[in-house]
């Protein structure tokens, strides 16, 4: 009797699936640029000038999507460029992803935890023409980790992020793109 209780405990746990998932995707563009080289047109490094135009405080409440209020607040405060600061606060569930691999076509992992709250340790990124590109760095008891910021990342009791709004002018739209090289 106590093998057969044994054994049922052991299914019914692993019935039980974890709340974190985990999904890769290949980020191919469907055409050459996975394959081109360098170009020796394209430098190393260049930098852009602009000045802070203004400093933008955001808070969330509990219960905000993060990525979704960033996106509606840069809009509404008609923001073209900015640099993301700082951010700081804690969420109730969180979707990340990260580069996980070394050659191109680059290769994304996608985390996400809905059930999993963590700290905000920081925020970094741009908004580039109107576009955000936000990562985020979060810890809990066990490990600190981060990536680029994805839907579903849930406030829990409250976040501050802050921005730092450029020149209109600048032409910050290729910073983040990978093909050009």
């Amino acid at each position: 009797m106590r093998q057969i209780l044994l054994v049922a405990l052991l299914a019914g746990c692993l019935s039980l699936s974890a709340q974190e998932t985990k999904h890769e995707i290949v980020n191919s563009h469907g055409h050459a640029a996975d394959t081109k080289p360098l170009s020796p047109s394209v430098p190393d490094v260049y930098a852009i000038s602009g000045h802070l135009q203004r400093v933008v405080i955001l808070r969330f409440k509990y219960g905000t999507d993060l990525l979704a209020g960033l996106q509606k607040m840069i809009m509404q405060e008609k923001i073209h460029n900015a640099v993301i600061l700082s951010g700081f606060g804690s969420v109730r569930g969180y979707q990340v992803h990260q580069v996980s691999n070394r050659t191109f076509p680059s290769h994304d992992l996608f985390v996400k935890d809905p059930t999993k709250p963590a700290d905000i340790i920081g925020m970094s990124g741009m908004v580039m023409d109107g576009r955000v590109h936000p990562h985020i760095t979060l810890a809990n008891g066990d490990v600190a980790f981060g990536g680029h910021l994805e839907p579903g990342t849930q406030v829990f009791t409250f976040a501050v992020i802050t921005l730092g709004v450029l020149d209109d002018n600048l032409d910050l739209k290729d910073l983040d793109n990978s093909s050009k090289r």
